[in-house]
């Protein structure tokens, strides 16, 4: 019996897409990914459309994305994003069909724009299975009243890779994984580093910036202007190895987006046994409480700091709070764990054969 067969229409070039589909083709499916942009997804073909960016193209490509998918006769439609490929999987009409929210397409997009909001609901109603990975998610989900079944699956969280291990008390790491994007306030941590040696004289320490993005050399001039160029240590994109390897070495994580669903990030430090400050959002009053980190209001340039400078102080409190934070998380954040489930919907979806 060949293996399922699972049509993937997400973004490609996402390190997100690429460790889904990679770890559902190493589960026995064979997976084909339609994307708007080309990229490598482990185990999988990709048809890229190469489509020009704007919100008309997506609808303009519809009539090549249905050519393919009826070339390509998959078992089964999976949709990543829903205001996107979401909708291009929805505008199939085939079944079983499952979507996934990744957060601003849920929680900020249709709040913006009729359009959207009457676009999302007519999307999530042609699921057979919608999953998200926050409750907040979730419940944003359910006020379209789908008929799918409603399930939260984490990204999850390599935690064979992410585990805590003793470090030196000094120099203080800090460390942040989030894009340098407007959403997630890099500037703000830069704001609370410059606080932090301002307040802490004596106080040796590091920021490690992970992530990359858009708005690197307004924040290398920031840092600059700041004075804290010295101590930054501007590492960008990398791959998940070296990732590990800065994370498992940092004592505290710093996060502070205005707007966020369950961030990868922020369990990859918890499974690490790091501390963390985040924004007080939802998705991460779901994970992190006051044995763990701090929650500072999103935006709280002061208070981010503020909290900076009371946990730099005491290094024995960080080790127990990211003590705490690895029991938190492991093993449920595990991707392993996560993908099985998944493997496990997908297959009974497959019997069921959706509508």
């Amino acid at each position: 019996m060949s293996a399922p067969h699972l049509l993937f229409v997400a973004d490609a070039t996402s390190v997100h897409t690429r460790r889904w589909v990679g770890a559902i083709a190493q589960r026995g499916f064979r997976c084909s990914v339609i994307s708007r942009l080309d990229g490598e997804v482990p185990g999988a073909q990709v048809h890229a459309l190469n489509t020009p960016p704007g919100r008309w193209p997506w609808f303009a490509a519809l009539p090549r994305v249905r050519a393919l998918a009826g070339q390509l006769q998959p078992d089964l439609v999976h949709g990543h994003y829903l205001t996107s490929y979401g909708f291009w999987a929805a505008s199939l009409g085939r079944h079983p069909l499952v979507l996934s929210a990744w957060g601003s397409d849920v929680l900020v997009s249709p709040r913006h724009s009729r359009l959207v909001r009457a676009l999302t609901g007519w999307t999530l109603r042609r699921a057979d299975l919608v999953t998200a990975d926050s409750r907040d998610m979730l419940e944003a989900i359910a006020a379209y009243r789908p008929r799918a079944a409603l399930h939260q699956v984490l990204w999850g969280v390599d935690t064979t890779k992410f585990v805590a291990v003793h470090k030196t008390a000094t120099p203080l790491r800090l460390v942040s994984l989030r894009n340098w994007e407007p959403n997630y306030r890099i500037d703000l941590v830069l704001h609370a580093a410059a606080q932090l040696r301002e307040r802490r004289p004596g106080l040796s320490f590091e920021l490690h910036l992970c992530g990359g993005g858009p708005l690197e050399a307004e924040l290398r001039a920031q840092a600059q202007a700041l004075g804290v160029d010295g101590v930054v240590r501007w590492h960008g994109r990398v791959d998940e190895d070296r990732l590990a390897e800065i994370v498992r070495n940092a004592h505290l994580a710093v996060s502070v987006p205005e707007s966020d669903a369950t961030s990868v990030a922020l369990l990859e430090a918890m499974a690490a046994g790091l501390a963390v400050i985040v924004s007080d959002l939802p998705a991460n009053r779901q994970w992190v409480d006051g044995r763990g980190g701090r929650l500072v209001p999103a935006g709280d340039g002061q208070a981010l700091a503020q909290a900076l400078v009371e946990l730099a102080a005491d290094v024995q409190t960080l080790e127990a709070m990211g003590r705490h934070n690895r029991r938190r998380v492991v093993p449920e954040v595990s991707r392993d764990e996560q993908m099985d489930r998944m493997a496990a919907l997908y297959r009974e979806l497959l019997t069921q054969g959706g509508r």
